[in-house]
């Protein structure tokens, strides 16, 4: 093992064994069709006077904030309105929406809608509880470490599991970053799975999104910090997201398909906020830094290349999962089920029309793309193997075979 290896791995263990230490409470659930009806009610009883509800501007186009916004006006509950989220929210998201937080006097935050809008809560939230704090100088781990004010998140979509991790995603379009503030605090104090808010979903968002879903239980589960809880939680999102993906991709109305979608994004959302992420989401963030590539899609396309790379050092995990998803047969080594699995992903991905490779990746952004996704991967994400620069950034090619000049 190299000094470079052992320093990696050796932060990992400690990191492991420091996290048994942190409060994982996660949000307490609101569930089934219509239980965006109730959230209304149960701020009342939390005694809060006024909320500052944050979404985006597509989502008010198509009015589908109506029934929270109804609910809370008949529960005399008043709100200020954000919805300028931005697909990839920025910095200056954040700091519009603290603004109008503070100079309403909100008293809690509610989150309305993907993982945008939740990340930009969460922005607002540790801005709120860290003001002399900076969101760049908030960047990475447990820099918040206070709690925020009530937070409740309502999922529009089936696929970031936002409304149960510690993680934050923000962009810099002045530096073309994108990065996590990731602190234990930052988790929503209820969320809401209603399907009934996902049933307009355009069919690639569920499709994305649905993978973003996968790609979080899959990494999660094969990486090197896993409790028998977050194993679990795994293997039940992969299971479910299996039976339902492609249901709720093909026939959009089915209530069963969106409802278990939810489930298993919030299963997902749980397994890896305690047990990380890995390298196609470090790939990822910088692809949707560098040219604004929805982050869904972004994973989707990645997962199957980073499974690749990992080989025989994640066979034995990715057995496991493909013996959840149902798609081993009998007398198969662990190898064979393994390359199975990342067959199936790439399959899927082909079913739901979304593309093995992207045509916008430029040659002279590769090396700045690889160094920055191994500074947030490295020493931090347990992944099965190592990554060095020249690793990731052959993984970055293969995303365009002929990258642009």
């Amino acid at each position: 093992m190299s000094a470079y290896a052992f320093y990696c791995r050796s932060y990992q263990k400690i990191m492991k064994l420091a996290t048994n230490f942190l409060d994982w409470n996660g949000p307490e659930l609101l569930r089934g069709p219509g239980s965006v009806q109730e959230l209304p009610r149960l701020i009342k009883a939390h005694g809060l006077q006024k909320v500052l509800v944050v979404t985006d501007p597509g989502l008010m186009k198509i009015g589908l904030p109506k029934t929270l916004l109804d609910g809370l006006e008949q529960a005399e509950i008043a709100y200020a309105l954000y919805d300028k989220t931005q697909p990839n929210p920025t910095i200056e998201n954040i700091e519009q929406a603290r603004t109008l937080y503070s100079e309403q006097n909100c008293q809690g935050l509610i989150a309305f809608g993907g993982g945008s809008p939740m990340d930009c809560a969460k922005g607002v939230g540790a801005r709120l509880v860290r003001p002399n704090k900076s969101i760049p100088q908030l960047r990475g781990l447990l820099k918040v470490r206070k709690k925020l004010p009530p937070f409740y998140a309502i999922p529009t979509t089936a696929g970031t599991g936002s409304e149960t991790t510690l993680a934050a995603v923000v962009s810099n379009p002045e530096t073309h970053e994108k990065y996590p503030i990731n602190d234990t605090k930052l988790r929503p104090r209820y969320a809401v799975l209603d399907p009934e808010l996902t049933v307009g979903l355009p069919k690639h968002i569920t499709s994305t999104t649905g993978m973003d879903a996968l790609t979080h239980a899959v990494e999660s589960y094969i990486g090197r910090s896993n409790t028998k809880d977050t194993e679990k939680k795994a293997l039940d999102a992969t299971r479910l997201i299996f039976a339902n993906l492609e249901t709720a991709y093909n026939d959009g109305a089915n209530i069963e398909a969106r409802e278990n979608m939810l489930l298993a994004s919030f299963y997902a959302g749980a397994a890896f906020t305690r047990a990380y992420v890995g390298y196609v989401h470090g790939i990822a963030h910088n692809l949707g830094g560098m040219y604004n590539t929805p982050h869904g899609l972004a994973n989707a396309v990645i997962l199957p290349y980073v499974l690749d790379y990992y080989g025989e050092a994640a066979h034995t995990r990715l057995a496991r999962l493909a013996e959840a998803a149902g798609i081993t047969k009998q007398g198969q080594s662990d190898a064979e089920k393994a390359l199975a699995f990342i067959a199936e992903i790439r399959a899927m991905n082909a079913r739901m029309g979304i593309p093995d490779s992207f045509d916008f990746i430029k040659e002279g952004d590769i090396p700045t793309i690889a160094a920055r996704a191994l500074k947030e991967a490295n020493p931090l994400y347990p992944v099965p193997k190592l990554m060095r620069l020249a690793d990731c950034v052959g993984v970055i090619r293969k995303l365009y075979p002929v990258v642009q000049q």
